[in-house]
C-alpha cells in the first residue's frame, strides 16, 4: 500500500542533519504517486570550469528518485538504488536546476522512474533514469 508524503519526515527537512541532500541544497517542493518535484541551486555545486557537476545532476535525479519509490514501496518494503543512468545535455551555469521524477515501471520488488532536469529558462539540462530495488529488510546504518 503506497504511503503519502506527509509520512516521509525527509520530506520537511533532513533526517539527519549535515548529509548529502543538505550539503547540496536539494529542496523537495512537491510529492505525490505521480510525481515528485525539487530542485537544487547551481552555486555550490559546480565543477572547476564553472558548470554545474555532473554528479550534482546525479545526486539530485537519484533523491527525486528515491523519493517516489519509498512513496511506492513503503512501509512493507524499502527502496534502495540499484542503477543510475544520466544523460548530460546543457550545462547549467546558475540558478537552480529543478527536476521532476515520475515512475515508468513500479512493481513489488523494483521500480524504474525517469528523472528530468530543466534550467530556470525551462531547458532540459539532464535527463536520468533511476531503478530501485525494493528490500524486504530496512537497511542498517
Amino acid at each position: 500500500m503506497p504511503i503519502d508524503a506527509s509520512q516521509l519526515p525527509s520530506l520537511h527537512g533532513p533526517a539527519v542533519p549535515g548529509q548529502l541532500n543538505d550539503r547540496m541544497g536539494i529542496e523537495i517542493l512537491a510529492a505525490s504517486l505521480e510525481e515528485v518535484r525539487g530542485r537544487m541551486p547551481v552555486d555550490g555545486n559546480r565543477q572547476p570550469y564553472g558548470l554545474l557537476h555532473g554528479g550534482a545532476s546525479g545526486v539530485l535525479a537519484e533523491t527525486l528518485g528515491s523519493v517516489l519509490a519509498a512513496m511506492h514501496a513503503l512501509p512493507e518494503r524499502f527502496p534502495v538504488g540499484l542503477e543510475l543512468a544520466c544523460t548530460h545535455h546543457r550545462a547549467a551555469t546558475e540558478g537552480y536546476v529543478t527536476g521532476v521524477a515520475r515512475p515508468i515501471h513500479v512493481g513489488r520488488s523494483t521500480s524504474t522512474h525517469e528523472i528530468v532536469l530543466t534550467d530556470e529558462q525551462g531547458r532540459r539540462t539532464c535527463t536520468a533514469k533511476l531503478t530501485c530495488l525494493h528490500r524486504d529488510t530496512e537497511p542498517t546504518i
